[in-house]
């Protein structure tokens, strides 16, 4: 469904378990970036109005979701603390070149949004199944979900603003490159690491 090229290692459960706060305090800073991207895209491309009405609901629902893993730090006692440097994220930007047209910049960020929504939804469908404190494996099922519906709702604009074909050859494109950056990841307490 997600069409990614490269599962995550299955380490990095292992890696994940053993360090959730660390998760969670990534993964809270991920839902802000979250809002954050559908923040810009509002700012960025503001006649787009159905894309514009999307990204407000998914502010909300990004915001609401950073509340939900915030609360879980604080029920455990940890501080959110300061956001770190995402290098998946930082890596995936490089694939497009910069500059282009408006249509071709708004349609990149949105192929990134779609690719980065899907490696988390994969990644909080590993932790649903393999977590052993089953609240939060619940958690994270219910939030993959979401994951899953953002994903699709970023391609689907992509793909409704670009030439369709153009559009799926760069996707594919991107997942080749997106397998690449996933090779030599697995290995961190974080969500995309």
């Amino acid at each position: 469904m997600l069409g990614l090229k490269l599962p995550t290692d299955p380490r990095w459960v292992n890696i994940a378990e053993k360090n959730i706060d660390e998760i969670l305090i990534d993964h809270a800073h991920c839902e802000q970036k979250a809002a954050s991207t559908a923040i810009s895209l509002i700012v960025g491309f503001p006649e787009y109005t159905d894309l514009v009405q999307e990204m407000i609901l998914l502010v909300k629902e990004e915001m609401s979701h950073f509340k939900m893993v915030l609360d879980k730090l604080i029920a455990k006692g940890v501080v959110l603390g300061r956001d770190r440097k995402d290098l998946y994220v930082l890596d995936l930007l490089k694939f497009f070149p910069k500059g282009g047209s408006r249509t071709d910049q708004l349609v990149h960020r949105l192929l990134y949004a779609a690719l980065i929504e899907a490696r988390s939804c994969e990644r909080f469908r590993l932790l649903s199944e393999n977590l052993e404190d089953k609240e939060l494996a619940k958690f994270y099922r219910d939030l993959m979900v979401s994951e899953a519906n953002h994903y699709t709702m970023f391609l689907q604009f992509a793909r409704a603003y670009g030439n369709r074909e153009q559009v799926d050859q760069k996707w594919e494109a991107l997942l080749e490159y997106e397998a690449g950056i996933m090779k030599d990841l697995g290995t961190k307490e974080s969500i995309h690491g």
